[in-house]
């Protein structure tokens, strides 16, 4: 019982040996995935994240007015493995080291992650497209000139045609 109460006493003189979270400043370690970030500009809608992503918590689908696609993350199932930023080959998608998940019940339904991809019009045939993000063509090529910077405003079937020619 001594031995109890030595350990005590010594525990109470040095005080907690945890985190102060959530009343005051807690570590982070370096490298720790949060919560997601998107960057709608830099997407371009392949939707490899919806395809890779653990916890099905990703959708990406046409609005109803057909202007363009809304990217939806829900917190409440990611399971925060990074597939979808490890697979993005934008990095529209990062991991944060936000870790704060905590919300109300009442707002579950809200606790989203949201974007939207406004659909651009062929430079040459003008049907709705998403737009090619300058990251994808840093990405696929070394030096972007000015016929690359062309392509970029064209369709696929449009590109497939002037690359024919």
């Amino acid at each position: 019982m001594s031995s109890f109460l030595k350990i005590a006493i010594r525990n109470l003189l040095k005080g907690p040996s945890t985190d102060p979270y959530p009343f005051g400043e807690t570590f982070v370690p370096k490298g720790l995935r949060g919560k997601i970030k998107y960057n709608a500009k830099a997407c371009v809608a392949c939707r490899m994240c919806e395809h890779v992503c653990a916890g099905g918590a990703i959708q990406i689908r046409e609005v109803a007015d057909k202007s363009g696609l809304e990217f939806i993350l829900w917190h409440n199932t990611c399971a925060f493995c990074g597939l979808c930023e490890h697979y993005c080959p934008t990095k529209a998608i990062r991991l944060t080291e936000d870790y704060h998940t905590a919300h109300k019940q009442e707002d579950k339904y809200r606790y989203v992650e949201k974007g939207f991809i406004k659909y651009v019009n062929c430079a040459q045939c003008g049907t709705p497209m998403v737009p090619i993000a300058s990251e994808l063509l840093n990405v696929a090529y070394d030096q972007v000139n000015k016929d690359i910077e062309k392509l970029r405003h064209l369709c696929p079937k449009c590109r497939q045609e002037r690359a024919l020619r």
